[in-house]
């Protein structure tokens, strides 16, 4: 699932202040915030923001390498910020493929679910982060446009949307 929108808000004009994709934006920012200052350290990879999503538009992606911190080391408070940030993202799916994403992901294990902040931390500023599991990867950045134009992914590991599922069985399985 790719969202975007440039701008990200609206500057002038008579829908001024009008924000696309504020729910996940806001989500991301209010669980960086609120972890302790050693926690914020671990989640905080990187100071700047890489210029775009980092899986780009491949077909088939691979997890990014293990960064920022597990929902298993956050507090309680801390986890239901977790959670709701990707109820913001199941949220925009149909009902039911939301619920099962989101029961894959419970399957899979909570706790191995890893939170990672590039970027600073202020409204309008550049950002990125990233949500990660063992079955899914949630991307969000804002950086291009001085921290104005927002694009945001959601990849399945398994079955990611434009892989080529005929094509793999074509190959693998003999006819």
């Amino acid at each position: 699932m790719f969202l975007g929108s440039n701008p990200a808000e609206v500057q002038d004009g008579p829908k001024k202040g009008q924000r696309v994709l504020a729910d996940e934006e806001d989500a991301g920012r209010a669980l960086v915030l609120a972890l302790p200052a050693d926690l914020q350290k671990q989640a905080i990879v990187n100071p700047v923001a890489p210029s775009d999503i980092l899986t780009m538009n491949k077909n088939d992606i691979t997890p990014l390498p293990d960064q920022g911190i597990a929902y298993g080391a956050m507090g309680s408070q801390q986890q239901a910020l977790l959670t709701k940030l990707i109820e913001a993202y199941t949220s925009n799916m149909e009902a039911d493929l939301g619920a099962e994403r989101m029961a894959k992901i419970k399957s899979a294990g909570m706790e191995k679910v890893r939170f990672a902040w590039l970027g600073e931390t202020e409204k309008g500023k550049k950002h990125y982060y990233s949500v990660q599991g063992p079955t899914f990867l949630i991307e969000y950045d804002n950086t291009q446009n001085n921290g104005n134009h927002i694009h945001s992914v959601w990849r399945d590991f398994n079955g990611d949307f434009g892989r080529d599922i005929l094509r793999e069985h074509v190959r693998d399985v003999v006819h």
